[in-house]
């Protein structure tokens, strides 16, 4: 129906052949637990993917975002690893699958 929704429910955009290649080089038990996590994703609303303390979306700061893209952040999308993302509307738009925690952040 034609409502509004003040809270919409985020949708994703796994089309970024960076994510893509990460995703699909996970071992098994990773890109399943990956793939739990993005499933979960796609039931939240924008409000709960920021309050939710499992995903931990956070900005990035110490990163400078490309052109075109106001923050770039990360969320955890398995146990060790995070995802490095940024909002574009209602869309997630998943850039790649950090080798590891410090390395989304830019350290190292």
């Amino acid at each position: 129906m034609g409502r509004y929704e003040a809270d919409p429910c985020v949708r994703l955009d796994l089309n970024n052949p960076g994510f893509q290649d990460s995703l699909f080089c996970l071992e098994k038990p990773e890109r399943l637990a990956a793939l739990e996590t993005l499933s979960k994703l796609r039931r939240l609303t924008w409000s709960q993917l920021y309050r939710d303390t499992g995903i931990k979306w956070e900005k990035i700061a110490s990163v400078k975002p490309p052109a075109g893209i106001a923050a770039l952040y990360s969320l955890r999308i398995t146990r060790s690893r995070r995802v490095i993302a940024y909002r574009d509307g209602d869309f997630v738009r998943l850039l790649t699958i950090a080798p590891d925690h410090d390395s989304s952040y830019g350290k190292k």
